[in-house]
């Protein structure tokens, strides 16, 4: 690695990026968000920069310009093929020109190509998108600027290229700096916003606390993802938010009516919340591509990915339920599994998956995340077991497109719960896989543990099922709805549902509409009513239309992808005409912006340049360095992605060789004594993960008690009292424990927990304990 200053490639030349300042606007549950990136040419000689970046994976980008020197040029959002040829035009007539576009892979992935920038000029690029907030175990909604890139892997024969070079920089070498600033308003209370990196004070701007702004502290690299936590009181309210349409469009046109913006984030009763289902088909999914080596975060360099995944597989077999069925299936470049078929949870087969899981490495290649979700789907699923995947990735997959049409085909057969783990793992796959699949998604990054949102998650799994979901709409005479939004088909506590709709027609003044969702959990009926107010809200902007465009844009793909091959009735058609109505991008649109004031016609051969993004321990994707030719041969966005099959990102060929394992964790100790039944035997290995000797744990048990019995009670009483502060991560173990001690209808009981409280120097009761 060349120790310099200055932004350089590989080859030592000038990089025209110099800074990069975001700016985000957080109203209630969605985000509108402004980046400008700055260039400058230091070369002797024309300039075409590419540069390849990340969004989350459910934004819609709404806003392109460029301002060179005194000269703005807006972007229009053209047919993509047609908006390449204007591109290549441009540069063959010396014109300053910009391309933006969507990955046809993924649609979190965007390439911008910043054409024929002259000898010793300057551009501003301005980008600007807007997203849904996704909502976090905690209430929390999660924003997150990503900083990486990884590489992502590219099948054999799905029409990448293979000729891009992985390129990176160590973060303190990034000479190009960040600037990142946010405004939050909601109609409740902003409670608190978190980081994982550091932030000025939380400013509030008025005395309800319902708008405030925040910002990174000086001297933030862009080494990670910047990432906030922004918390709402009274977070479960539903609300709704009408925005009015746009004056210069048409009447009766998506951008032209108000569009209507419903959150339902309901609560449900914790009766029914407390009960867990004994019954399920429970199939684990776990990447074991090179990249699963690196480590997890940035603080805890000895923990990887692969090393936390199976700390988790640990606590999750131990956590399901007797009578249940499971197996586990791992993947990289090829696919394994541990059982033929799933099998049903027994003690056996528990010793014999955890027994597998031991000796799982980072060693399978690739990440080829198709072939195995096919071979699951095509098992037969098991009568009253109903199937729950669940999938753990950091990622780094390049054909998205293709794995989420596969997961909505067969979501009627199952529920899918998705695990993005690490830095840079995309946010279009995570959220992706849990939408069609209809579960919930997950992020693990910066000091994140995996273990407390993965048992969260199953708890989600081990719900009751929310069936016969239904909405329906009230409104005044002379006003129709037509609903933007795909049905729900799943609904979780602590899962949130955004509903867009058009509203046409004229409303009386001061009027309003009223939206019910019915449905029914666990054999009983209910509903969430919400009344609002049918007055478009001042100054809202565009954002609720372009979010609803967004969501009916990307169905139409999808529904295009399912017919490809067959008539598609012009739905590829209509995409366009829609993106283009609304300004969104689309797989079948681009942004292209043309300088076409009069001067003279930039000379001198056009060369390329790399623009780096900080090295994390994965190498971010290198941003393309190929000619233009090359470039529009193959398609800009397909050259983002590199065949990267048996390559260990993390350094070294691909190997079997099972990394050295620090001291295990006493708590994993503990768990994974556990029986399959929920109970622990008395054995001089419990007594050890107790902290104590078998002679002191014998000596200490009550004579009528039964030995079985008395080293369960033993691990609860030490569970809630020595690792309460992690107590997501057992509490389901804990809660079969003290069904299979109920069942024993064991004598002494209340003897037993004071003998093994005096034991073990604790004050645990009964019932904290569940007996």
């Amino acid at each position: 690695m060349v120790n310099c200053c200055g932004l350089i490639t590989a080859n030592k030349d000038p990089v025209p990026l110099k800074s990069i300042e975001v700016e985000l606007e957080v109203r209630d549950h969605v985000a509108t968000v402004v980046s400008t990136l700055n260039y400058e040419n230091k070369e002797d000689k024309p300039l075409e920069a590419v540069f390849v970046f990340p969004l989350p994976g459910d934004a819609a980008v709404c806003h392109f310009s460029a301002q060179i020197g005194q000269t703005q040029i807006v972007a229009e959002v053209k047919e993509k093929q047609k908006a390449r040829e204007e591109y290549d035009d441009a540069l063959s007539s010396g014109q300053q020109a910009f391309l933006l576009e969507e990955s046809e892979q993924s649609p979190d992935i965007f390439s911008l190509s910043v054409g024929s920038l002259p000898p010793g000029e300057s551009a501003s690029i301005r980008l600007d998108y807007v997203t849904e907030l996704a909502v976090q175990a905690d209430d929390g909604l999660r924003f997150c600027l990503p900083a990486v890139l990884n590489p992502r892997y590219q099948p054999l024969g799905s029409g990448g290229s293979g000729g891009v070079q992985v390129t990176s920089v160590p973060a303190s070498l990034v000479p190009y700096s960040l600037s990142f600033s946010a405004r939050v308003s909601s109609p409740r209370p902003i409670s608190k916003v978190e980081s994982s990196c550091s932030l000025d004070p939380l400013q509030y701007l008025n005395s309800e606390q319902t708008q405030a702004t925040i910002k990174l502290a000086a001297g933030h690299k862009f080494d990670r993802d910047v990432e906030l936590l922004i918390y709402y009181k009274d977070a479960h309210q539903p609300t709704a938010v009408v925005e009015a349409g746009q004056a210069s469009a048409e009447l009766g046109s998506l951008m032209g009516d108000p569009v209507v913006m419903v959150s339902l984030y309901p609560e449900f009763p914790q009766s029914v919340m407390s009960s867990v289902a004994s019954c399920g088909e429970f199939v684990f999914l776990l990447d074991r591509s090179g990249s699963m080596d690196c480590p997890i975060n940035n603080s805890k360099q000895q923990e990887t990915r692969i090393s936390s995944a199976r700390d988790t597989l640990l606590l999750l077999l131990k956590s399901l339920p007797m009578g249940c069925y499971f197996n586990i299936y791992s993947f990289g470049s090829s696919y394994e599994h541990i059982f033929p078929k799933s099998v049903e949870y027994s003690q056996q087969t528990m010793e014999e998956a955890l027994k597998k899981v031991g000796e799982m490495g980072a060693n399978l290649g690739g990440t080829e995340i198709l072939s195995p979700l096919q071979h699951i789907y095509s098992q037969s699923c098991i009568p009253s077991q109903p199937r729950q995947l669940f999938v753990f990735t950091d990622g780094e997959v390049g054909n998205t497109k293709q794995v989420l049409d596969l997961v909505k085909k067969n979501s009627g057969s199952h529920r899918c719960f998705s695990f993005g783990i690490g830095e840079g793992s995309s946010s279009a796959l995570i959220n992706g896989l849990a939408k069609e699949g209809g579960g919930h998604a997950q992020f693990i990054t910066g000091t994140d543990r995996m273990q407390p949102k993965v048992m969260q998650s199953l708890r989600f799994a081990l719900q009751p099922a929310v069936v016969d979901i239904s909405v329906t709409w009230d409104l005044p005479k002379g006003v129709s709805v037509t609903v933007l939004s795909p049905p729900i088909t799943a609904l979780f506590q602590g899962q949130r549902s955004l509903i867009y709709a058009q509203l046409t027609g004229q409303s009386p003044k001061a009027a309003e509409g009223c939206v019910t969702v019915k449905y029914s959990l666990a054999g009983h009926p209910s509903q969430n009513q919400l009344r609002f107010s049918l007055k478009p809200a001042e100054d809202t902007g565009s954002t609720v239309h372009r979010l609803g465009a967004r969501t009916l844009i990307r169905s139409l793909e999808m529904e295009e992808r399912e017919r490809r091959g067959q008539p598609d009735g012009g739905l590829k058609e209509k995409v366009v005409q829609l993106s283009v109505q609304s300004g969104v991008s689309s797989s079948f649109t681009a942004f292209i912006a043309v300088n076409k004031a009069d001067g003279e016609a930039i000379q001198g051969p056009l060369v390329r340049r790399n623009i780096p993004i900080a090295w994390m321990g994965v190498p971010p994707i290198n941003l393309c360095s190929f000619s233009t030719q090359n470039a529009m041969a193959c398609g800009a966005p397909k050259m983002a992605f590199g065949v990267l099959r048996g390559l260990d990102l993390c350094g070294g060929a691909p190997t079997t060789v099972i990394p050295k394992q620090p001291p295990r964790d006493p708590l994993l100790q503990l768990v994974s004594l556990q029986q399959a039944s929920g109970c622990w035997l008395l054995d001089p290995a419990l007594s050890a993960a107790l902290g104590k000797t078998s002679e002191e744990v014998d000596k200490s048990k009550p004579a009528p008690v039964n030995s079985d019995v008395w080293a369960t009670v033993l691990a609860l009483i030490w569970l809630h009292g020595f690792k309460k502060d992690a107590k997501e991560e057992w509490e389901l173990l804990a809660m079969k424990a003290a069904s299979w001690l109920r069942s024993q209808n064991a004598p002494c009981l209340t003897e037993c927990v004071e003998a093994g409280n005096a034991l073990l120097g604790c004050s645990m009761q009964k019932d904290v304990l569940g007996l």
